[in-house]
């Protein structure tokens, strides 16, 4: 039987091996090197932003494919094992569960190398309708590595919205550039959830805006994530854009919120992005203003980078509101 949940999300599943590298540079032909620090940890920013969630408070439910080897069976327990509901895994049978390599170097910065696996397999017809229903509010993670959803999100976000809920995308990276595969769910997404970069390339792919100064993934500058989040605000979601250590910004029908963040002691970075999201999420399910939400957003990122691995710290419901009421005002 399916219950009613706070959050659905739609997410690729992977388990992150994280290797923090230190001052170490990489090196090929077959030079072995010694590093700071290794372990595997539960990954992908939908698996994230659902425990994350979870911590909050929030009922959460997952839906996602994995394979049937060990990777994926102890990604699934590892997602039931943070209270979220797991009943819309779906075991492929001879596939394999992806895996995402994080290499994090002393100034904070990291690498990421992923193998998919099942990543891209989830599709809509795999979305329970009764399940889509009885969520209040719906979020898609990841969106370019999941190319098996990305021509029905818009469907299963219209489907959504017209049961009552709310609902948002967290775009990621697009590895091979193919930012205007978004346009279509944004059209029936209520926010937006990118960090600046990803922001000023989407709004260069979608909304006709100029082309970003920035050449790769590098961060854009807060007055290029403010224009591009204005353009994308204009094809219809609510834009809250992730700004690190700066804080976040939002651009609604109402205007521009801008929420500063506290200086953080960085453990680890991965899955920062993801924690903001559930932080946001569970603000706005809970009524809050969208200054109020972005604040907790933004606490919520700043208390997960004091811990190793996206789950390593995960702020209670408590703990993102305290932090929250610190941050700095203006």
């Amino acid at each position: 039987m399916i219950t009613e949940t706070d959050l659905l999300v739609l997410a690729e599943l992977n388990p992150d091996v994280l290797v923090s590298a230190g001052d170490v540079d990489v090196r090929f032909g077959q030079v072995e090197q010694l590093v700071d620090r290794a372990t595997i940890t539960l990954g992908s920013s939908g698996a994230i932003t659902a425990s994350a969630a979870a911590a909050q408070g929030l009922k959460v439910a997952v839906c996602a494919v994995i394979g049937d080897d060990p990777i994926g069976e102890w990604t699934a327990q590892q997602l039931r094992g943070h209270g979220v509901d797991i009943g819309g895994v779906i075991r492929r049978a001879g596939r394999g569960t992806g895996m995402s390599g994080v290499l994090t170097r002393s100034d904070g910065d990291r690498a990421i190398l992923t193998y998919s696996g099942t990543m891209p397999e989830l599709t809509a017809a795999d979305i329970d309708g009764q399940r889509l229903r009885s969520a209040r509010h719906v979020h898609a993670s990841s969106f370019f590595l999941q190319r098996g959803l990305q021509a029905g999100l818009a469907g299963l976000f219209l489907a959504a919205r017209q049961a009552g809920a709310t609902t948002s995308l967290d775009t990621g990276w697009a590895p091979a550039g193919e930012w205007s595969a978004a346009k279509a769910a944004l059209r029936h997404a209520d926010y937006l959830l990118p960090n600046a970069a990803e922001c000023v390339r989407l709004a260069a792919a979608l909304a006709a805006a100029a082309e970003p100064a920035t050449t790769g993934s590098e961060p854009a500058t807060v007055a290029e994530a403010l224009k591009a989040a204005g353009a994308l605000h204009d094809l219809g979601p609510d834009v809250a854009v992730k700004l690190g250590a700066d804080g976040a910004l939002a651009v609604t029908a109402d205007g521009v919120v801008r929420v500063r963040g506290n200086a953080v002691a960085p453990v680890d970075t991965t899955g920062a992005g993801d924690c903001f999201n559930a932080g946001f999420i569970a603000g706005m399910l809970e009524g809050a203003t969208i200054a109020d939400a972005l604040g907790r957003a933004v606490a919520s990122g700043a208390i997960a980078v004091t811990g190793w691995g996206g789950t390593g710290r995960l702020a209670t419901r408590e703990e993102a509101l305290e932090a929250a009421a610190q941050l700095p005002s203006g």
